[in-house]
């Protein structure tokens, strides 16, 4: 198993990695992550606590997720590992000619029209309905009560708040439709600052309809009625009938062997593909040094080849025009590597045929895991929000193209290239634990640094995730943080890398990973030092 060095990175962080027997949940919010273990406290499993965290976090973080939301899990229980995909699809009325009708010529980011159907309250359903030990009500009952007895406002969470406000206020006299996110989210008209207490009682009584009809309101009962009415009168697309079709997917997770270890990802229309092809270029190389400019380099245009395949060929499952085993191949990796030179290069995609949130980690004394993932996409997503009710809509629809040729072209009922994706790490059928990075794009990225951090270059979970990291932006363009050293980052600049020092931590991911001894069954895990993360233990 997985073996650990003695070196720890001093930034941007000096925590240490904790240590728990009976349970663990590692998230990027402190009120979240106990509202966790209190599940687990309370005789509930793994899956009880994530879904608590999960239910938790659209109150406490809602620059990150919320209630109308898409979500992903892999989940292990029993020697095995599932996938769920409760990622929505664009309403049947919603097409590419109603877009260009409406005046844009690409999708927009906010209102009505990135609007999909959302699925994170049926993925808390799904996974309770199939796993869950403790009743659905109870827990969804921490957050209910931080909703309506309110809770102070974390420094990140605080920050990415100011930020939307000034995107939000922008775009206000182009969409009404976002004024009912500024008669929920602000206070006096402004963002809340750090420390200071929200409260959201809407959102306290939809969580508590959600608990009681074990979510089944929000897709055919009152909840639903109200969404499809207010869309109606708005200028939406997403309709009764849209939300009454909507279930979720137990799907089977995909896997790339990388030098013994099973690296787990969702499916398409996930980006978790991405990462594993990045790997599998990976995987022909020998690396002894982590921060080295041949290292970055060799990462750096691995990553830039598998996203150019993936943003190519990525989308709906029904929809996509190449096998993922075809982009996983052997041959493919190598011809990829081949490519790779000393200096950087424009990024193309390949022909296999041819001679971009929230994250929670979660475990407990019985050897279950839950890698877990929630998103309104683009901090409170669409800005659309339900009146006196809590609920904000993501704008996950923004990622569709609006060129009919396009893979991923838009299309009334169809799923969306999707950037959020839970991982999670395997050997010889034993579990090691799950692991993901927030952010967008920045996700397979923070994946591939995340799984070569552990298995190339031996570093505890903790370190791992204070390692300084790099970011593709597109074409030339690298993101490096502050951290990493200069003599590195000008070696990279040499090799032809339009290099940027980054300011905003943030822009480069929120991690978490837990990692199982399996003879002690000790967990070890790590938070993200870029937020206002937390691990809670039992």
């Amino acid at each position: 198993m997985l073996k650990f060095s003695a070196h720890e990175y001093p930034y941007p962080s000096q925590r240490q990695s904790v240590f728990a027997r009976n349970g663990m949940v590692a998230t990027s919010q402190p009120l979240a992550a106990e509202a966790g273990i209190a599940m687990l406290r309370a005789g509930g499993n793994a899956i009880d606590a994530a879904i608590a965290t999960a239910a938790a976090l659209t109150v406490v973080e809602p620059t990150g997720c919320a209630i109308g939301g898409d979500a992903f899990a892999l989940v292990w229980v029993k020697d095995k590992l599932h996938g769920l995909d409760a990622s929505g699809r664009a309403p049947a009325s919603l097409s590419i000619d109603a877009v260009k009708a409406a005046g844009h010529e690409r999708m927009p980011v906010h209102g009505w029209l990135p609007v999909t159907v959302p699925g994170i309250p049926a993925a808390w359903a799904a996974l309770s309905e199939r796993f869950g030990t403790l009743p659905f009500a109870d827990l969804l009952q921490p957050a209910i009560a931080l909703a309506q007895e309110g809770f102070p406002v974390s420094p990140v969470v605080a920050h990415q708040w100011r930020i939307a406000q000034d995107e939000f206020q922008s775009s206000l006299a182009r969409e009404p439709a976002l004024q009912a996110w500024f008669d929920t989210f602000l206070i006096d008209g402004r963002s809340p600052e750090a420390g200071q207490l929200f409260r959201n009682p809407a959102q306290a009584r939809s969580l508590a309809e959600l608990a009681r009809t074990r979510c089944e309101s929000f897709y055919r009962g009152p909840l639903a009625q109200r969404i499809a009415a207010h869309a109606g009168a708005s200028g939406g697309h997403l309709s009764a009938a849209d939300l009454a079709g909507y279930r979720p997917k137990w799907v089977e997770p995909i896997k790339l062997d990388y030098r013994g270890y099973d690296v787990w990802e969702i499916p398409p229309s996930g980006q978790g593909l991405i990462a594993l092809m990045t790997l599998n270029i990976l995987q022909g190389y020998a690396f002894d040094q982590r921060d080295s400019q041949l290292t970055w380099h060799r990462q750096l245009e691995a990553m830039k080849k598998a996203y150019a395949d993936g943003l190519h060929y990525i989308t709906d499952p029904e929809h996509m025009r190449m096998a993922t085993d075809r982009l996983l191949g052997e041959a493919y990796a190598a011809r990829r590597r081949a490519e790779i030179g000393e200096r950087a290069e424009a990024p193309l995609h390949g022909d296999p045929d041819a001679s971009g949130t929230v994250y929670i980690a979660t475990a407990d004394g019985e050897g279950n895991m839950v890698s877990f993932i929630q998103s309104a996409y683009h901090g409170f997503g669409s800005g659309v929000v339900l009146p006196d009710s809590g609920i904000g809509l993501q704008n996950r629809g923004s990622e569709f193209s609006l060129n009919a040729e396009h893979a991923n072209a838009l299309a009334p009922g169809k799923q969306t290239f999707h950037t959020i994706i839970p991982g999670f790490l395997s050997k010889g059928g034993v579990p090691i634990g799950p692991f993901g990075v927030m952010g967008g794009y920045m996700q397979p990225q923070g994946h591939v640094q995340m799984v070569m951090n552990l298995v190339d270059f031996g570093l505890n979970p903790q370190a791992a995730l204070d390692a300084p990291r790099w970011q593709w932006l597109g074409d030339m363009k690298v993101g490096i943080e502050q951290g990493a050293s200069r003599d590195l980052a000008f070696a990279l600049a040499r090799r032809g890398h339009q290099i940027e020092i980054a300011h905003d931590l943030t822009d480069f991911g929120r991690g978490q990973i837990i990692v199982r001894d399996p003879h002690t069954g000790v967990l070890c895990g790590g938070t993200e030092p870029r937020a206002d993360s937390h691990i809670a233990v039992y």
